[in-house]
């Protein structure tokens, strides 16, 4: 098996469970907040997009409307995504 071959496989090991535990803990945090039960901190909902779980972060606060206006939530996301997104750019460089 080719080194990218197996690369894009133990990414896709880490990346798919990281979007859906993110996801999963967006519909979590929505549905607390609405029960009025304890909420999952923002720190750990930032962290799971940090581990690779951003575009599932993204995706929960579509669906769930969730976190959409919160700042400073909001700008770390974002910045999350962006420093993601340079990192990509760059490794594809190299």
């Amino acid at each position: 098996m080719e080194a990218d071959a197996i690369l894009t496989i133990l990414l896709l090991a880490v990346l798919l469970p990281a979007n859906l535990i993110a996801f999963t803990l967006f519909s979590m945090d929505r549905r607390h907040a609405r029960m009025g039960l304890r909420r999952l901190s923002e720190r750990s909902l930032l962290l799971w997009a940090l581990a690779g779980g951003t575009p599932g972060a993204f995706l929960g606060r579509h669906v769930f409307r969730h976190k959409t206006r919160k700042q400073p939530f909001t700008a770390l996301l974002w910045l999350i995504a962006v420093v993601q997104a340079m990192m990509i750019a760059i490794s594809a460089m190299i």
